[in-house]
């Protein structure tokens, strides 16, 4: 396998293992290498060292060239369509060169500026996040008031259509370009490892491998942790097997700079002193190296988070869940509308399922179970039929050979399931049933999945589930599904019911598509 290596040892090589694993054994703790300096190393005049991380430099400029090229294309879409384009142009008939430029020069060059303004091209928001495609929309409404205020101030009689057109069409083109780029990107950092950010996490062991585990569920964030300097001592990590190489009394800028990081994670406990804190700021300004606070907040999403200092103390406020109010009003009713129009417009494919299932097992096409809902109430779940009838009497000989744990039941070559109820569940058609449920109010698009109501009570942190309808899709199926643990799905599902809105809905539903064509964790 290699080399391992640990912070003052020498090389020790790993033989007989088929995953790299290290040890933190004995160590002898150095002095630091390079004196700390005290406040801003470098002249306040001076420009501060080029960041380490630089994926996002190409990244940028690929955006800056996709959203020019958005706002000319939606230019030239608006004036092939429109006769009246040139409208407002004096003398554009004879010479169109300046309603050209306007259209196809300065337009998208205001864009960019616009979208620079906004901030849209800042790494913190690109690759992960919706606030990269907020500030895309923010962007959009300040160019169409500053198109208004202009064509206002110069009294041209511009076509309305014709402009209407270009913004909005260059509007839904950059999002477009920027959902294309972020793919690739993710595509980039899932399959090689590339454009991503390597972090060095400080605190203590246990702080340390949790926001290891968080960062790295999905490769997709772009955060890879090369290392940890722990502060509580060697003898606390004695023996306990790590995924990176272990470190202490080091100097954290030449340890960054040893192992290749441009990025330093405080985790836990180590950002609660904030003389230490701030003395690590200020030994990284122009180093080039980023610094990121890691508080013991975990499975709360931004919007919830706020920032609120008060006398140099940055305080952060927690928002509780949003679980009542206009919002839920306007999921029940999208929940309702598309429930209906779903079941108008699949009732086909319904009747095509249901002539399936019963040339290949006679017997009932659908299948009811008792399933706990919204705040524990009961409810029938309806879904195809995708096992043969004698399918609860053959259950008990196969509990032994479960493959996923808690309260589920789940084998991927189940002798219950019929060929055609196979295919069924692989493409998760057997689900579309529960469009009566969510047309009934009993379940929602999005949630947690209703689990049987005969699997015992539950207790603790499970219960929280039911704060919320259950789903005919959620965070757990997009994620997974049956190939996740149950703490695992436990998880994502209190996830979504701390930190759900419209806007994450909508994320969900589009990823499903996704995962149902992948057939992905489906059996």
């Amino acid at each position: 396998m290699g080399e391992v290596t640990t912070s003052l040892q020498r090389p020790v090589t790993n033989t007989g293992r088929s995953k790299l694993v290290r040890h933190v054994d004995s160590f002898e703790i150095q002095p630091p290498t390079v004196p700390s300096p005290n406040g801003v190393p470098r002249s306040a005049w001076a420009r501060a060292r080029r960041r380490v991380s630089r994926w996002h430099r190409p990244y940028t400029f690929a955006l800056l060239l996709l959203d020019f090229a958005a706002a000319a294309l939606a230019s030239w879409i608006a004036i092939q369509l429109f006769d009246q384009a040139r409208s407002g142009f004096y003398k554009a008939k004879e010479d169109p060169t300046w309603f050209y430029t306007v259209a196809f020069v300065l337009l998208p060059l205001g864009w960019l500026i616009i979208l620079w303004g906004n901030r849209a091209y800042d790494r913190r928001y690109l690759g992960l996040g919706p606030d990269e495609f907020k500030r895309v929309i923010r962007a959009a409404v300040a160019v169409a008031a500053s198109v208004s205020f202009i064509a206002f101030a110069f009294k041209a009689e511009l076509s309305r259509y014709t402009v209407g057109t270009a913004l909005v069409g260059a509007m839904v083109l950059v999002l477009l370009g920027r959902f294309l780029a972020r793919f690739i990107l993710h595509v980039v950092r899932k399959r090689a490892g590339q454009a991503a950010h390597r972090m060095v996490l400080i605190g203590t062991l246990p702080e340390c491998l949790e926001v290891y585990t968080a960062v790295t569920r999905s490769p997709a964030a772009g955060l890879m942790p090369v290392a940890i300097h722990i502060t509580d001592g060697y003898a606390a990590a004695r023996g306990i097997q790590t995924p990176v190489p272990v470190y202490a009394g080091r100097d954290i800028l030449a340890l960054v700079r040893e192992v290749g990081g441009d990025t330093i994670a405080v985790c836990g406990s180590a950002s609660a002193e904030p003389g230490e804190l701030r003395r690590l700021a200020w030994q990284l300004e122009g180093s080039g190296v980023d610094l990121v606070v890691a508080p013991q907040l975990t499975d709360i999403a931004g919007p919830r988070v706020h920032i609120r200092p008060i006398e140099g103390l940055p305080l952060l406020h927690v928002e509780e869940p949003t679980l009542s109010g206009p919002a839920l009003l306007a999921k029940n009713l999208m929940d309702r509308v598309a429930a209906g129009l779903g079941l108008l417009v699949l009732a086909p494919v319904f009747v095509a399922i249901a002539l399936a299932i019963r040339i290949s097992d006679p017997g009932p096409v659908f299948f009811r179970q008792p399933r706990v809902g919204h705040e524990g109430r009961t409810f029938r779940v309806w879904k195809f039929r995708t096992m043969y009838i004698d399918a609860e009497e053959r259950l008990a000989g196969l509990v032994d050979q479960n493959e996923t744990d808690g309260m589920l039941f789940k084998i991927k070559q189940d002798p219950r399931v019929f060929p055609v109820g196979r295919f069924l569940r692989a493409s998760s058609l057997d689900e579309l049933p529960q469009l009566i449920n969510v047309l009934k109010g009993e379940m929602s698009l999005v949630g947690p999945r209703p689990l049987p109501a005969d699997d015992g009570d539950f207790l603790g942190d499970v219960r929280r589930r039911l704060l919320v309808r259950p789903g005919m899709t959620g965070l757990w199926q997009v994620s997974g599904r049956s190939d996740l643990s149950w703490d695992e799905a436990v998880r994502l599902d209190l996830y979504y019911v701390d930190n759900w809105s419209l806007a994450y809905d909508l994320s969900i539903l589009w990823r499903t598509v996704g995962v149902v064509l992948a057939r992905k964790g489906a059996y």
